[in-house]
This record gives structure tokens, C-alpha cells and sequence, in this order.
């Protein structure tokens, strides 16, 4: 581990007033929410209606739909780039500057959506209008994930560091589930509404609950560390630069953790709602069981926050790694068997405990591995590469597997696969806080 991230675990840190953690926690959070409802949006169109009205390719389902999930990977693809950006600006400037920067745009491309022609009225130019606007929503998601759970981070008490961390992918979890919910509630609709405008309806609510969000986060102030860094005159003029040139282990260490468990939770997610109308079962299940299984998964990330304060970051995130290999054959066995309660099982089995024991672990687990004047670069480096190469491309590879195969069977070895690359990398990682550390934060609390 950088020497210097260990200094970010100071007892000095829990001197900071309880409110303004409270304040940096509800605003991190409730911002995630908003910012991955709109994300998560376009992979449940994907599945369920963008390959129909924006890609209608051949005559089985299953191309459009890959070609959709392509749209999908063309955001992952632009991430790595928001997160260079964004991680420049926030360790130059500020991570509140980013905050609000990646909310609006991720809020304005999400609108847009809803209001774009489809290829039946406009051809060509509306699936490239789309994936357009999804480099849109991919720069942003660059830089959100990591300036919201360092806000949180980086003005916690070092004992609760954790558990406090934990609640910033519980918003994004939180956030999926509404999105989720919003095409429950107008799937209801008759077939023909729904292809004609009732799927918009969740795209175009996005107004509200961004300019919500917006209003929240100019009330936050920056993160406490990164005061203290420039107070320091500590900072750097070219952080990218700056950080893979001093700290290239700790970045790749990042890609690795964040590999796999990314890779398998868009499988998880998009890719069991293509899976489940392949062997027809009702999209209602698939998205209620996502729905129940989401909401579960915000309290096992919770514990795991918490038990990672008490016994260290790399023993938890070590037993997700060997849950995701575990999970891989049982959970599409009972996706298949067409029995509901098996099917809720199987992605209670895979969102609430396999990744929920990863998400509550990984945001310190990360975050401590790099110093504060470059944390905010070097996760944009090597988070948002894995989100590429893991979660862009994980749903469209599992359903060109499925299409070529007729069969789960190598999307099961892809997940082993997936699995093993994160108990691998869990391995080769130190551990971020260890046992002394504990014990003085434990007595400076």
C-alpha cells in the first residue's frame, strides 16, 4: 500500500463534526440514487425495448438486442475517459465541482433519451443519436461513482470509514431499483403504449429527480481530506501523470479488484433480463426478483461495510470473490427452471449476498490503496478500465454465448472465469487496514 494513504487514516479524522459526515453521507448517497437511476435505465431498455425500436436487426430477438447491449458498452467505453477528466478536475479542484458537473450531464442526456425518434421514424440517425447520447451518460458515470464515495470517505471517522463508505453503492443499488420499478409500472401498460411512449415515461421523469439532486449538492462541502491536502499545498498540477508514475501497482491493483465483480454484476443485472425472456420467463419476474433482490443487497453491503472495520478490507472481499465463483452454476439452474420462488433465489443468491458482500467492501478497500491528492485519478484510471473491459462488455459477450450456444453452459464458465480473476487479484492485494491501524482508530475514537 502507498505510504501516503495510510497517513488518511489519521485519528485526526475523528475529530470532524458528526453533521457535517451526516451531511457529506446523505448528499453522496441520495446524488447516487439520482445518478444511476438514469444510468441503469438504458440496460432495462436494452433488454426490453431498444433492440425492438432502435436496432432491428435480422429476425431473431437476440441480434438487436446485442446490438443495444453494444449501445451499452459504448458508455462503459467512455468512462475511463470521464474518469480521466473527471479525476483531473476533482484533484485539482474539488470533488463537490465534479459532483455537480456529472449530475447534470448525466441528468441531460438521460432526458434526451426519452424524447429521441426511434429508427422507424428517423432511421439510421436514431441509434446513433442514442449511443451518442450514452457517451454521455458514460463520461458522467467516470466520475460519480468515485467522487461520491470519496466525499463519504474522506470525511468519515477512520473507525467507521467502512461502514460509512458502504452507503455509496447502496445508493446506486437504490437507484437501480427504481429504475427497475419505473418500467414495472409501465410495463402494465397495454403492449402498443408501451412501445409507443409509455417506455419514455422513466427517461423523461429524470428532470425531476436530478434537478433534486442538484439543488442537494450545492449544500455540501468539499471532503475534509482533500481541505486538509490543499490547505497542505499538496496537490498536483497533473494527477493522471502523477499517478502512474508513482503510484502503477496501486491502479492496477484497483483494475483487478474491480474486474471481475464488475464483469458479473452486469450479468447479474442486464444480461438475466435478455436470459430469462430467452427461456420465457414473464419480464415481471426477472424485474420484480431484481427489485427484491437489489433492495437486500443494500443491507448486506451495510454489514460487510461494517465487518471490514472490524477485521480489515481484504478478508471480506476475499469471500465475495469465492461466493461469485460458487453462485455461478446454481444461479442459472434455478434462472431455468421456471419455478418463480427459484427464480427470485437465484438473484437473491447473486445481487444481495455475492455482490452484496463485494459492494460493501470495495469503496474503502480502494479508496485507501492511493493517496488523497491522487485518489481521485487513479480510481477514474483503474476502476473506470474495468468497468470497460468487465461490466461494458460482460452483458453483450454472455448473450452472444447464449445466441451462438442456445445454452447457459459458457456463460457459467465466463462467470467462474470472471470470478477467479477477482479472487486472484483479492490475493495479490494488501491489505488497506490492518490490524494496528484498527487499534488506534478504535482508541481515537
Amino acid at each position: 500500500m502507498n505510504p501516503d494513504a495510510t497517513a488518511t487514516l489519521a485519528p485526526l479524522s475523528d475529530l470532524r463534526p458528526t453533521s457535517k459526515v451526516r451531511r457529506a453521507v446523505t448528499t453522496a448517497v441520495l446524488g447516487q440514487i439520482l445518478e444511476w437511476y438514469d444510468f441503469f435505465l438504458y440496460g432495462t431498455a436494452a433488454a426490453l425495448v431498444f433492440g425492438h425500436l432502435f436496432f432491428p436487426i435480422g429476425t431473431d430477438p437476440l441480434t438487436g438486442t446485442i446490438a443495444a447491449f453494444g449501445g451499452f458498452t459504448v458508455g462503459f467505453i467512455a468512462r475511463p475517459i470521464g474518469g480521466v477528466l473527471c479525476g483531473h478536475i476533482g484533484d485539482r479542484y474539488g470533488r463537490k465541482t465534479v459532483m455537480m458537473l456529472t449530475l447534470l450531464m448525466m441528468g441531460a442526456a438521460t432526458v434526451c433519451m426519452g424524447l429521441l425518434p426511434t429508427y422507424q421514424q428517423i432511421g439510421i440517425a436514431a441509434p446513433v443519436l442514442l449511443v451518442l447520447l450514452r457517451i454521455v451518460q458514460g463520461l458522467a458515470a467516470g466520475g460519480e461513482w468515485s467522487g461520491s464515495i470519496l466525499l463519504i470517505h474522506e470525511n468519515a471517522p477512520a473507525s467507521k470509514r467502512g461502514a460509512l463508505s458502504a452507503w455509496s453503492p447502496c445508493g446506486a443499488a437504490f437507484g437501480f431499483v427504481l429504475s427497475t420499478v419505473a418500467f414495472l409500472l409501465v410495463q402494465t401498460l397495454s403492449s402498443s403504449d408501451f412501445l409507443s411512449w409509455g417506455w419514455r415515461v422513466p427517461f423523461l421523469c429524470s428532470a425531476v429527480l436530478v434537478a433534486l439532486g442538484l439543488w442537494m449538492r450545492r449544500s455540501v462541502d468539499e471532503s475534509a481530506e482533500f481541505a486538509e491536502v490543499k490547505a497542505a499545498r499538496r496537490g498536483s498540477r497533473m494527477p493522471i501523470i502523477e499517478v502512474l508514475r508513482q503510484c502503477p501497482r496501486q491502479v492496477l491493483t484497483v483494475f483487478g479488484l474491480r474486474f471481475g465483480e464488475g464483469a458479473a454484476s452486469y450479468i447479474f443485472f442486464a444480461f438475466s433480463i435478455a436470459y430469462g425472456r430467452f427461456v420465457g420467463l414473464p419480464s415481471s419476474w426477472i424485474l420484480g426478483g431484481l427489485t427484491v433482490s437489489m433492495l437486500l443487497m443494500i443491507p448486506v453491503s451495510l454489514v460487510m461495510g461494517h465487518v471490514t472495520d472490524k477485521i480489515g478490507r481484504k478478508p471480506v472481499y476475499l469471500a465475495g470473490a469465492i461466493a461469485m465463483v460458487l453462485v455461478a452454476y446454481p444461479y442459472f439452474v434455478l434462472l431455468g427452471s421456471g419455478v418463480l420462488w427459484k427464480v427470485i433465489l437465484a438473484l437473491v443468491l447473486a445481487n444481495s449476498i455475492t455482490l452484496g458482500i463485494l459492494e460493501g467492501a470495495q469503496p474503502a478497500f480502494i479508496s485507501e490503496l492511493l493517496p488523497v491528492h491522487l485518489r481521485f485519478s487513479g480510481l477514474g484510471i483503474g476502476r473506470e478500465m474495468s468497468s470497460v473491459l468487465g461490466g461494458g462488455l460482460s452483458p453483450m459477450i454472455a448473450t452472444a454465448l447464449l445466441a451462438h450456444y442456445r445454452s447457459a453452459t459458457p456463460v457459467v464458465i465466463y462467470l467462474v472465469v470472471l470470478g477467479l480473476i477477482t479472487v486472484l487479484a483479492t490475493c495479490l492485494a494488501p491489505e488497506t487496514f490492518p490490524k494496528a491501524l484498527r487499534l488506534q482508530a478504535k482508541e481515537s475514537a
